[in-house]
């Protein structure tokens, strides 16, 4: 007899029907933790609030953003976003433009005034924070949110640290930076300015604190021995830059040496460019393969007419002249001297040897271990003396903002636990999600969006911020360039490719199970998974 058509059965119609137990691995829906995480200093969630953006829910991003940092326009602006160096798309076309759109919902909250929803709770506990850096923003940040009291002390008379004294106002505008700390001004965290602390267990005992963190930056220049006349005009860094945010201008002269190979001392040529210097030369003992600073801060130093003096080192200053002297890389790579000199004209040289942190605030207090100018901390961030955390420049650690943000991060929750008694313990770590449990088959190319950035010659006489922001629809694209890396984004691949229509749809946003009755543990939904969401496990026998 003749069918116009097959007869089929439902699934679970028939007990016949349940081949499950044909397996010797069954597929499961895994949590993979994304490498943008992984890399991320602060510990943002980047691929959770990217998630948000790509659907167009800014504030829904930046809220989930903020929760790990409270600094996003700042930090879409000057972190060097290892987050991009990880990212897996670097491996099909370029990584994915994370701190562009990190910037853009920053700029967004600082527009639409989004402000942190407060504690439904307070604690009554009150807790020292010394400096306004970073660090202790952060910090203060996390532990208003807890419920707690914080009270920042810092010396100088505004908010930033090294954001506002060392990071020149081309990268940072400061009404960007004002605008996020009046932020957290609403949300609870007090501040008070040239409020050095000189006697730390003095300042604790009168303000009635029950902890305190530590987050001094390094302000304080490193000096070298280079033998210069009495008329000679030798300057630090940090001087030069902290100078630029008074009324008073430092005077640098027509031709500028700068003596370094870090970003510090690609910002002085730059700043000393647009204080209308003809000459701007950064000598460095190295080479550019060397070179500690940034490689894209470098092409726009060099751009803008900043010139390089390669395997050289300063031998001595005049007014109105430096010595330096030419170095050769030996066989393991190490400059060495050659013994052959040249002299350079210079008004002023400006040396650029890193800073250290002022640790005198520390005189007296017991318990202390101080090693190569900074304080040991132990896992949870707190120092040899009780109840007294550390973290940012002072605490061993990459020098950057968005590590210091990360350390403020981890010091308020480990200050809450021992507030309440507790030891903190943070969550587990999930297996990387690497380039190899994709299925870029799937992913098609699409270019990285660039940003734009101020014309050359506005550049060389202003102080108009350099890298420009995206718009709402660049950076929604950029957004949606993620892979979701690890982690399900409801595809359906697995659901279309079962042969035994053992994939249940939960619904949107609840993403998919299965139905381990009919799987035969074939791995198909796992290899046509593009983000690497579903592993094959043995069966327990």
């Amino acid at each position: 007899m003749d069918h116009d058509f097959a007869i089929t059965l439902d699934v679970g119609t028939s007990l016949a029907n349940h081949t499950g137990s044909w397996r010797t691995v069954r597929p499961v829906y895994v949590h993979r933790l994304p490498p943008c995480n992984d890399a991320c200093p602060a510990g943002e969630d980047v691929q959770g609030w990217l998630s948000f953006a790509e659907a167009g829910d800014y504030e829904a991003a930046w809220r989930a953003l903020t929760r790990n940092n409270p600094l996003p326009a700042v930090m879409g602006r000057v972190c060097y976003h290892p987050c991009e160096g990880a990212c897996n798309r670097a491996q099909i076309d370029s990584a994915v433009g994370i701190n562009s759109v990190e910037r853009f919902l920053g700029d967004m909250a600082i527009a639409k005034g989004w402000r942190f929803t407060p504690p439904a709770h307070k604690s009554g506990k009150k807790v020292l924070v010394v400096g306004a850096g970073p660090a202790g923003l952060s910090a203060a940040y996390q532990l208003a949110l807890l419920g707690h009291a914080p009270t920042i002390h810092e010396a100088g008379p505004a908010p930033g640290g090294m954001m506002r004294f060392g990071i020149p106002k081309y990268r940072l505008p400061r009404d960007i930076l004002d605008a996020e700390v009046e932020r957290l001004a609403d949300l609870g965290v007090r501040i008070e300015y040239n409020a050095k602390v000189a006697d730390l267990h003095a300042t604790i005992k009168e303000g009635g604190y029950d902890a305190a963190f530590l987050a001094v930056g390094a302000h304080i220049a490193k000096r070298a021995y280079i033998p210069a006349g009495e008329a000679a005009h030798v300057l630090d860094a940090v001087q030069v830059l902290r100078s630029m945010e008074g009324e008073d201008k430092p005077l640098l002269g027509r031709r500028v040496v700068v003596y370094g190979g870090g970003n510090t001392a690609l910002d002085v040529a730059r700043t000393a460019k647009r204080l209308g210097a003809e000459e701007a030369i950064i000598v460095y003992r190295r080479t550019r393969e060397k070179m500690p600073a940034h490689d894209f801060e470098l092409e726009e130093a060099l751009e803008e007419g900043v010139m390089m003096k390669w395997l050289s080192t300063i031998k001595n200053v005049e007014a109105g002249s430096i010595t330096v002297e030419k170095m050769k890389l030996d066989d393991k790579g190490f400059p060495q001297p050659t013994g052959e000199f040249e002299t350079l004209e210079a008004d002023s040289v400006v040396l650029a040897l890193g800073q250290d942190v002022d640790l005198s605030l520390l005189n007296g207090v017991p318990g202390l271990e101080i090693k190569d100018g900074m304080v040991q901390v132990g896992l949870n961030m707190m120092t040899g003396a009780e109840g007294i955390f550390a973290g940012g420049d002072m605490a061993p650690s990459q020098r950057t903002v968005t590590v210091a943000i990360g350390h403020g991060k981890q010091a308020a929750r480990n200050i809450d636990a021992f507030l309440r008694g507790e030891v903190f313990s943070p969550p587990p770590r999930h297996e990387l999600a690497s380039f190899d449990r994709l299925n870029t088959w799937y992913y098609g190319e699409a270019p990285k969006t660039v940003r734009p950035t101020l014309e050359i010659a506005r550049r060389s006489s202003t102080f108009e911020e350099v890298v420009q922001g995206l718009d709402e629809s660049n950076a929604l694209y950029e957004a949606r360039r993620c892979l979701s890396c690890g982690n399900c984004f409801e595809c359906d691949n697995c659901y279309g490719v079962c042969p035994d229509n053992a994939v249940i749809k939960l619904g949107p946003g609840k993403g998919f199970e299965f139905n381990y009755d009919f799987c035969k543990g074939c791995g198909l939904c796992a290899s046509e998974c593009p983000c690497g969401a579903i592993a094959m496990v043995a069966e327990e026998i």
